[in-house]
């Protein structure tokens, strides 16, 4: 096996992807929109303050399952990641 050189990373060149932008991005322009939009909305109602800490742990109990039975665990997800993309903002 050839060895690398020194001034070359053995590892390769990796790249940090955020899953949550990733799963946004994923969705077409209308649905991440409406995703935007209800979590504004719940964001108004359940951190009115819309502080980062308060939206980033909304997303964590969506993620983690704490969820409405009403609510998928797809559509949870998404809504995570769109809280966390307002969390970003604030």
């Amino acid at each position: 096996m050839e060895q690398p050189e020194p001034h070359e990373d053995p590892r390769g060149s990796g790249e940090v992807v955020d899953f949550d932008e990733a799963v946004l991005n994923a969705c077409s322009a209308q649905d991440r929109a409406d995703l935007l939009k209800e979590a504004e909305l719940l964001a108004s109602v359940f951190a009115p303050r819309g502080g980062a800490g308060e939206l980033v742990r909304m997303a964590a109990q969506l993620s983690a399952g704490q969820r409405d039975a009403e609510l998928g665990r797809h559509h949870a997800r998404r809504l995570a990641a769109a809280l966390k993309r307002l969390a970003k903002a604030a």
